[in-house]
């Protein structure tokens, strides 16, 4: 039990809070460093393409799923139990701090750090003002400092110059009351992440400008629901992509290439409502079903059409291709399970503005559409399909597969400009990349590749709280900084001789740079409200 009373003691200290809560911002950066499946599920299929050794390592320590994993919930739940373990004895505290009664005026009130003292000779008043008595002078103190927010107490005492009358006052009280606001809005906000996180749902949808989307859950390419969703909470609504535009910069030689905005332009359909015009960028989503829609990337969707010997068509496709570079040079994979003689496979990047290097390979120096060229290594054998176990659509598995088509081989890698058609080696048929421009704007390069939009589907019923406890947070921080924690006296002591000598005196609760210059303005205030002018 002693083990038991120290590791709480421990958990629960502050201390032990602030390193939790720095902890926690901690675990949270590789959530950044790392795609992960939540939100970005196609870029972590291509993590673990680039990066074959060391993605199954990063996998096990579970950084692709941070804010699901065991070691970021276990400082979470730690953080949780440690912030209301602290609060709520000093929420006791406090409560009881606030119904106790100002503490007895010390007997030495010059000892203090912050004091000033004045002496009433006989007589000595304004000539329209009432005699003054030790007992008006502190009620006058009294109220004085009521009126200032204090809370006040009188005193009565036999000191050795004579009776002694004072006013004991306190406040600050609203430092430590936005303190344990502060700290409880941060309980608030682990409770509405943790709550919206079982509630909510994330969905992502790729789609060519042209397709529509239905918000149900098998429209989705992946869906992550919390531990308490079920398929009610997907309200009806459908989107239309209608137009997707990226502006890039073409005047500033530094920044060429540089993409400028993104506009998504959509037509969507709620409900038993009509058809409604909207548009998406990057830091503006859709509202719409109770979910947010976020426009989460983009790139190019070749239009690429596969027939066998015959001229049958077997394949014909708009295939996302996932951006590779700055300047969208793009990867993407071809799979045709039926059609042909053999399953085929092919790996191809897109160069929306092809070029050669140096080393006379081929690249991409911009990411618009000024010269586009689509680069095919084929393959024959076995796609692995079959067994029913499901592949990536992004990745090719080529160990019982054939290269038939590609650098280092008799036939090389087909390269086509859109509109194109090259023969797959081997008498299998015939690779198209299609022009996907108007025919009336046949030649209009910007519009030969179609292009695609990835959606990120967000749904969290607490963000509303989420956003009141974050002002909570910031008002109780504010107010735990800013709010000086004082207590001040008002002594009054009757001479013999009828003098009254007047002390006042201040103590602050940690750092108050304010403290002598609030006393001096108290003083100030008492010796105006009753009308004279002391000497000290």
């Amino acid at each position: 039990m002693g083990y038991l009373r120290f590791f709480w003691r421990q958990l629960t200290s502050m201390r032990t809070a602030l390193f939790l809560l720095l902890l926690l911002a901690i675990a949270a950066v590789p959530g950044s460093l790392f795609p992960q499946r939540s939100s970005d599920p196609n870029g972590v299929s291509l993590y673990f393409t680039n990066n074959k050794d060391l993605a199954p390592v990063l996998d096990k320590l579970q950084l692709f799923d941070v804010y699901s994993s065991a070691w970021f919930s276990a400082i979470y739940l730690l953080l949780f139990i440690s912030l209301i373990g602290c609060v709520i004895p000093r929420t006791a505290f406090h409560l009881k701090a606030l119904r106790s009664k100002p503490p007895r005026t010390p007997a030495r009130l010059d000892r203090l750090a912050a004091f000033s003292a004045f002496e009433i000779a006989p007589g000595q008043l304004d000539a329209a003002s009432a005699p003054i008595t030790a007992t008006s002078t502190v009620e006058a103190a009294r109220q004085n400092l009521r009126k200032s927010g204090y809370r006040v107490q009188l005193f009565e005492n036999r000191g050795p110059d004579g009776p002694e009358f004072s006013v004991s006052a306190e406040r600050g009280y609203l430092r430590e009351t936005g303190n344990l606001i502060f700290h409880t809005a941060l309980i608030g906000i682990l409770l509405a992440v943790g709550i919206g996180g079982g509630f909510g749902y994330t969905g992502q949808k790729v789609l060519v400008v042209g397709q529509a989307f239905a918000n149900v859950r098998i429209s989705f390419d992946s869906f992550n629901p919390g531990r308490f969703f079920n398929d009610n909470q997907l309200q009806p609504y459908r989107l239309v992509v209608d137009d997707f535009t990226a502006k890039y910069e073409k005047e500033n030689l530094n920044a060429f290439g540089q993409p400028i905005d993104y506009t998504l332009k959509v037509t969507t359909y709620e409900g038993s409502g009509g058809a409604k015009k909207q548009v998406l960028k990057v830091n503006s989503p859709l509202e719409i079903g109770g979910n947010q829609v976020y426009l989460l990337g983009n790139g190019y969707a070749p239009f690429v059409t596969v027939k066998d010997p015959t001229g049958k068509v077997v394949f014909s496709e708009k295939v996302p291709f996932l951006p590779q570079d700055a300047n969208l040079t793009s990867l993407g994979i071809v799979k045709i399970a039926d059609g042909l003689s053999s399953q085929v496979g092919m790996r191809a990047l897109l160069y929306p503005t092809a070029v050669k290097d140096s080393a006379g390979a081929s690249a991409s120096n911009n990411p618009d559409l000024y010269n586009p060229e689509l680069a095919l290594v084929v393959y024959k054998g076995d796609l692995g399909i079959d067994k029913g176990v499901p592949t990536s659509s992004y990745s090719l598995n080529t160990d019982k597969m054939t290269e038939i088509a590609g650098p280092g081989i008799d036939a090389a890698t087909i390269r086509l400009k859109p509109g194109e058609t090259a023969t797959i080696p081997g008498g299998l048929g015939s690779v198209t990349f299609e022009n996907a421009a108007p025919k009336s704007d046949a030649k209009n390069l910007q519009l030969s590749v179609p292009r695609f939009v990835s959606l990120d589907v967000h749904r969290d019923p607490t963000q509303g709280w989420v956003l009141f406890f974050a002002i909570l947070v910031l008002g109780g921080l504010l107010t735990s900084l800013f709010i000086p924690r004082r207590r001040v006296w008002v002594k009054v002591i009757e001479a013999s001789d009828g003098r009254l000598r007047l002390e006042y005196a201040g103590l602050a609760r940690g750092e108050d740079p304010g403290l002598d210059a609030a006393v001096a303005d108290i003083a100030a205030r008492h010796s105006q409200q009753l009308g004279l002018k002391l000497t000290s």
